[in-house]
């Protein structure tokens, strides 16, 4: 196997390179005056499985397009299986047709991935796991939210209280609630599909006094962390924190989630930020042995 460092994600795909042991391909990449991106690999693919790590944040379709000439260059080089290690996957959220005359977009990136050359994927954390089975090829899902929840604890938050924004989240809290050892639990929340507001409430949760961790999938806008923890603030929780494993936060999102009371944002490096404090790299390394030993 051999690692492609994709242009988005270079510090963690160097880390990843470094735990598996295994050869780093360059990548070489500029953007044309016009707009148009230029990628040619600094390797011999010939014969090899190539893991390319490329993240998918903003600027979103610049980073699929790279990820997208990346496979093609592997395959078109000789390369025998092409994996994309996408850890932050753009348009994932937009996974099924709310309103009529939308496209499924999560759906239109599979295809063109898979036109690209990809024969593999994985992911972390992805907004909805259901989302994979439009990939025509094998796409594993990894969750990061152990490895959150295990800087808590060295930090000395063990027993802390994990929230989930809403029910449907409550199963990340759970699995954050399996390292930290206390209680979990989630608000109520409803969202406008016009508008996108979201209305929070919370029922039956004892946090008075306690330390509280919101653990989601995305931090975006901030929003729904802002009102959760005006919440939190008001039912008495002594400290609360943030943490998600992609922290998109965009604007004043950061500003916004602090100044309501937030002790700490904690995100991981699947969108490099300064509140990228914990690494993917680990997860992303064991995943591929397992891949490659398969």
């Amino acid at each position: 196997m051999k690692v492609i460092i994709g242009p988005a994600s270079t510090a963690l795909a160097e880390k990843v390179a470094e735990l598996i042991r295994c050869e780093k391909v360059s990548v070489a990449f500029k953007t044309f005056p016009d707009g148009e991106s230029y990628i040619r690999l600094e390797g011999c693919m010939q014969g090899e499985h190539a893991a390319i790590i490329q993240t998918t944040c903003a600027p979103q379709d610049s980073r699929l397009m790279q990820l997208a000439f990346m496979a093609a260059a592997a395959k078109r080089n000789g390369a025998r299986k092409v994996t994309a290690v996408v850890p932050y996957l753009a348009y994932a959220r937009q996974d099924k047709v709310f309103l009529a005359g939308e496209n499924i977009s999560i759906e239109t990136v599979a295809q063109m991935l898979k036109a690209a050359g990809v024969d593999a994927l994985v992911t972390v954390n992805i907004h909805a796991e259901s989302a994979l089975g439009m990939f025509p090829f094998p796409a594993k899902n990894l969750s990061a939210i152990p490895l959150l929840a295990e800087y808590f604890v060295q930090k000395g938050y063990r027993g802390a209280f994990a929230l989930a924004p809403d029910k449907g989240a409550l199963y990340i809290a759970q699995q954050a609630q399996q390292v930290l050892g206390g209680e979990a639990g989630y608000l109520e929340k409803q969202r406008d599909r016009y508008t996108g507001q979201t209305k929070q409430t919370c029922k039956g949760l004892d946090v008075k006094g306690k330390a509280v961790i919101i653990f989601d999938d995305i931090i975006s806008t901030g929003g729904t962390i802002v009102g959760a923890a005006e919440i939190l603030r008001e039912q008495g929780a002594a400290k609360v924190f943030a943490a998600c494993v992609h922290p998109l936060l965009i604007g004043e999102a950061e500003k916004r989630i602090l100044d309501a009371g937030v002790e700490e944002i904690v995100g991981t490096d699947s969108v490099p930020s300064r509140n990228s404090k914990v690494s993917l790299a680990p997860l992303i390394a064991n995943a591929l042995k397992a891949l490659e030993s398969g």
